[in-house]
């Protein structure tokens, strides 16, 4: 699919990673989350270039046109975070803004604490920045998958997931795009057991395209690339999750000083989950937040759901930033 934007590979050390740029300017670079691609800005690209800024949108690792190493080992912070310093270092860039969206959030909030001097503020959607777990994720997991299905435990074995979701790319992708979107309440997928359940015997079936916010072509996109890559680079994701929390051990979470705007729907099942708490204690480990946006009637995807309204939040916050 055609776009009108720059698109090119950038070798960042153990992995390439595949690049969309639109606009000259400030920085802006994207991170996207499962199960997305750099497409999934698409919406905030010409935005941003058309208000004087450099948008740079990635195939995260294990996604699209990217590197997707096979080990969940290679997908904790070490790796990740070298991946974005070397996406910065390859295009001649010192410091940028980083907007991060679901798992993209988790790794940007550690970026001005793992990159020190290359992060001038932060622009985050649906991930709230919370404290590391006193247990590795998995066991919490495991404990809350002894009630009902929880899809990140699930995912934690490699192999079932990976070729239940593979031998049905364009079904899983529409209907965890609308299970997660603000049109259905994601928390019923809670009522079924884990036991005989893989993740599309649980997820509901998507009413068929278009959607306000999704149209068919849109979404053949990411059906052709899934189709073509699989899942297993989204999963390890998921599969590093211990990983990332072994390194916090000996790492602990600074807070976050930097300029920070934070935006979600208000359907959002993270935000459910967490709970409208979660926003005010994360004031205490972000000293540098200055937004909070709750988007009515958005779910997970906020911005696509949304656009309108989260290009109108973050243009706002950026031009509030010192050049």
């Amino acid at each position: 699919m055609s776009f009108r934007g720059h698109h090119h590979m950038v070798d960042v050390g153990d992995a390439t990673l595949h690049v969309v740029e639109q606009g000259a300017g400030l920085p802006v670079v994207l991170c996207h989350g499962f199960p997305g691609l750099w497409y999934s800005w698409r919406r905030q690209l010409p935005v941003l270039a058309a208000a004087g800024y450099r948008a740079i949108a990635l195939d995260m690792r294990g996604y699209g046109r990217s590197s997707r190493p096979p080990s969940p080992r290679d997908y904790d912070r070490r790796h990740t975070v070298a991946d974005l310093v070397g996406v910065l270092d390859a295009l001649g860039i010192g410091e940028a803004v980083f907007a991060g969206h679901d798992f993209g959030a988790a790794l940007v909030w550690d970026l001005p604490q793992w990159a020190p001097g290359r992060v001038k503020a932060l622009i985050q959607l649906s991930v709230p920045r919370m404290p590391v777990s006193a247990r590795p994720p998995t066991e919490i997991y495991a404990r809350m998958a002894e009630r009902h299905f929880v899809h990140v435990h699930y995912f934690q074995e490699e192999g079932p997931a990976d070729q239940e979701l593979g031998a049905e790319p364009e079904r899983f992708l529409a209907n965890v795009f609308w299970a997660l979107s603000g049109g259905y309440r994601y928390l019923d997928i809670w009522r079924h057991p884990s036991e005989g359940n893989g993740y599309l015997d649980v997820l509901p079936e998507a009413p068929p395209l278009p959607w306000p916010w999704l149209s068919q072509d849109e979404f053949a996109y990411y059906a052709a690339e899934f189709r073509r890559t699989g899942f297993t680079g989204g999963l390890n994701w998921y599969r590093a999750y211990d990983h990332v929390w072994n390194e916090k051990q000996s790492r602990p979470d600074e807070p976050v000083t930097v300029p920070t705007m934070f935006l979600t729907g208000e359907r959002d099942p993270v935000l459910q989950m967490v709970g409208s708490d979660a926003l005010k204690q994360m004031e205490a480990h972000v000293p540098g937040l200055r937004d909070v946006h709750i988007v009515e009637g958005a779910g997970h995807f906020v911005q696509m759901e949304a656009a309108a309204e989260v290009n109108e939040a973050v243009l706002a916050f950026l031009a509030g930033l010192p050049r």
